[in-house]
């Protein structure tokens, strides 16, 4: 992703300002949170017999869609899809992915991007850089959450 676009971003969705360290984190952060929505997911196609992950199966709560439709507001402002496009790979698994499953997952990079800014603003609402003890705190409430 563009550092630029990316610190944009946080600035729209949150106020903060992030660096380019910050960049590696937050990718890192992407790929986690998408393989393990990927892991539940598989597992409800697997159990309904199916050996394609519908959009259905992604684990996509309330919280997590609010801030996808949060994403597709900024996203007009900021035209981030073309680099979520790049950044939610699909992850390897054993089953394929339906095209509307397909077609999601950026969006889903997008509203995992929002609500991992506003988390930030949640737990400490006075800092505007976050340094890695905000950046361990807001992985440590993903984990326990996704």
């Amino acid at each position: 992703m563009g550092v630029v676009k990316f610190q944009r971003f946080f600035r729209a969705a949150a106020g903060l300002q992030v660096d380019r360290n910050d960049l590696k984190r937050y990718t890192e952060f992407i790929d986690d949170k998408i393989y393990d929505l990927f892991v539940v997911a598989k597992a409800s196609a697997k159990a309904n017999s199916r050996d394609v992950i519908e959009s259905w199966d992604l684990p996509i709560t309330a919280g997590l869609q609010q801030s996808i439709h949060r994403f597709e507001k900024l996203d007009e402002e900021i035209e981030l899809q073309p680099l979520l496009d790049q950044l939610a790979a699909r992850p390897p698994l054993d089953l394929a992915l339906s095209e509307d499953t397909e077609h999601r997952l950026p969006l889903i990079a997008g509203g995992l991007s929002v609500a991992l800014a506003q988390t930030f603003v949640t737990i400490a609402p006075r800092v505007k850089n976050p340094g890695t003890a905000e950046w361990s705190a807001v992985f440590e409430i993903f984990h326990l959450l996704l």
